[in-house]
């Protein structure tokens, strides 16, 4: 018989892997992880996971295909920025949310990149971030690169070592996400964004936790800015 599925490590594991999916650690049409694997890495037993990605199937963002080369596909396509939605972020509790997330990133964010031009990396490190910055700069659509732009940051944040950094970044990078979704895409932005992502990387990838700082923070400033005058009131 089997055990039933304790909810909070069910609810939980949804929600990580969902956000995951949205943020584009598991690009549109890729596989999952094994199960065995995946399991292990979000520290939850087989069984809480298997509920977990029939819920996300139900939720239309994954499918499962069957046979040799069967397991389970990302089917999300990442939603387009558009101009919408001013209106419930003009309230005064909406404008605080916004503003304490900002500030929480600010916080974070920055660290991240000090911490992870502070380490020795490794060659597979030092690779994922270069590939990591080379799929921002060349994503096909807006949507691609809000999700390649998520996975740049998660990827600095990785290399820290540290999981806590990890969550802290993911949690960042989710509210984020839905900030930005919001609002009209800028080609002038993107252009700058990356420019700007590329003194970050080049400084993490030198060793100069210093630079790597001042850059994630300039980085972080001019989007907090950009919302700040876009979304609040």
């Amino acid at each position: 018989m089997l055990r039933p599925v304790p909810a909070h490590a069910f609810e939980s594991c949804v929600e990580r892997l969902a956000t995951a999916i949205r943020l584009g650690v598991y690009p549109p049409a890729s596989m999952l992880p094994p199960e065995r694997e995946l399991a292990e890495r979000l520290g939850v037993s087989r069984s809480t996971l298997r509920e977990a990605i029939a819920a996300l199937r139900q939720a239309g963002l994954v499918r499962t295909r069957r046979g040799r080369q069967g397991g389970t596909v990302v089917s999300y396509r990442p939603q387009e920025p558009v101009e919408a939605s001013y209106d419930a972020l003009q309230l005064s509790e909406r404008r605080a949310e916004l503003l304490d997330s900002l500030l929480f990133r600010r916080v974070v964010e920055p660290g991240a990149a000090w911490a992870a031009a502070g380490r020795s990396l490794t060659a597979s490190e030092r690779l994922l971030l270069t590939t990591s910055l080379t799929e921002v700069e060349s994503a096909p659509d807006p949507g691609a690169h809000r999700q390649a732009d998520s996975r740049l940051h998660l990827a600095i944040a990785g290399v820290t070592g540290s999981p806590r950094i990890v969550a802290a970044v993911t949690e960042v990078q989710a509210r984020l996400h839905e900030l930005l979704l919001r609002i009209p895409v800028l080609e002038a932005n993107i252009a700058h964004s990356d420019r700007q992502h590329r003194a970050v990387v080049g400084a993490v990838l030198r060793g100069d936790p210093a630079a790597a700082r001042r850059a994630m923070e300039r980085h972080c400033d001019d989007t907090a800015a950009l919302l700040r005058g876009l979304l609040a009131s």
